[in-house]
């Protein structure tokens, strides 16, 4: 009787440890570049501040760090990434690079080997990770935009991690969603960047 009582007594604090662990609050880290870092937006109007808008409405309990920064490359990213970490302990890590480093048309190889190493670190730290892809403009070359947008979909496959495809899907067709550098997206495109993001980024959420 004594050891049924002693089995019972850990099965149900293993189920309230889990329970716990479930429902407690999760810390998402934003790691990108201008296009989270609301670059020519009035504050509060890109799509991180709307998706903690998104959070608070639906009473998910989840603080995010947008430790986005305008002009950061993976390489950036990668060497930033570290310290946050150690200062956030964010549940997941959302990473969102790369645009600049096809801006500039660096190699990738290295983009990838950046993103790879921000994934690898972030797990060691016990953070989930999700993707966000990019495409180029087509004046970069078919050869060169075709292989920096399959990058994404290669590391994701590989290192069975959550991915955005693109996240201006719906956005790059339309010129009058781009501010005058026609790079950054206005404030009426973000709302549909968060829509592009959210059903992938919810289910993350909601993962022990």
């Amino acid at each position: 009787m004594l050891a049924f009582l002693t089995r019972w007594m850990l099965g149900a604090v293993l189920l309230l440890a889990a329970a716990l662990a479930h429902s407690a609050p999760k810390t998402v880290l934003v790691l990108g570049d201008s296009l989270s870092a609301e670059y020519g937006l009035s504050r509060g109007s890109g799509w991180v501040a709307l998706l903690e808008q998104k959070l608070k409405a639906e009473k998910i309990d989840a603080t995010i760090v947008n430790a986005s920064i305008s002009g950061e490359t993976t390489s950036g990213g990668r060497s930033r990434l570290p310290a946050l970490l150690t200062q956030y302990h964010p549940s997941i890590v959302v990473i969102e690079l790369g645009a600049n480093d096809g801006l500039r048309g660096l190699p990738v190889p290295a983009a990838e080997a950046n993103i790879r190493a921000m994934i690898d670190v972030a797990r060691k730290n016990n953070a989930k990770v999700m993707l966000v892809g990019m495409r180029m403009p087509p004046n970069y070359g078919r050869d060169y935009t075709e292989r920096f947008f399959t990058m994404y979909k290669t590391v994701a496959q590989q290192q069975k991690a959550p991915l955005v495809p693109f996240m201006l899907e719906g956005v790059a067709e339309k010129p009058a969603l781009f501010q005058a550098d026609r790079l950054h997206p206005t404030a009426q495109a973000h709302p549909t960047i968060l829509a592009n993001i959210w059903p992938t980024f919810l289910p993350l959420l909601k993962a022990r």
